[in-house]
């Protein structure tokens, strides 16, 4: 993904790599804390699924490949299938992504960009109707 200008991908624009751990990192706290979201992260899990999801993101937005190159394409239905992601489910993750961004300090244009991805990203994994 470029900015509109396309002179740099959406990835620097944002401030790379530790923006979007600070992202991944609020996120985490959040859902570490959260009734209906921690049961689908095992308490040992959290470390290597932000590091995933931070890899995910870095590619997604136009860093480096990471990702691809040591998980392969990122599927995330189907690495979601075994989880009953719910609207509910959905919500709470949005609420703690949003408080991921808020923690960014994004520009406004660059925050709704990414803000509108997540929200078609979370809308697209439920699987489950409540």
């Amino acid at each position: 993904m470029t900015t509109p200008n396309d002179e740099v991908s959406f990835y620097e624009a944002i401030g790379g790599h530790d923006t979007i751990k600070q992202i991944v990192t609020t996120f985490y706290e959040g859902v570490a804390a959260d009734p209906l979201l921690k049961p689908m992260y095992p308490e040992e899990d959290l470390g290597p699924a932000a590091e995933r999801f931070t890899l995910f993101l870095t590619q997604y937005w136009g860093g480096p490949g990471t990702y691809s190159e040591t998980r392969g394409h990122p599927r995330l239905r189907m690495r979601h299938a075994p989880y009953a992601v719910t609207p509910a489910a959905r919500d709470a993750w949005l609420k703690h992504f949003r408080a991921g961004l808020d923690e960014a300090n994004l520009s406004p244009e660059l925050d709704a960009q990414f803000w509108a991805y997540v929200q078609h990203a979370a809308t697209f994994m439920v699987n489950t109707h409540e």
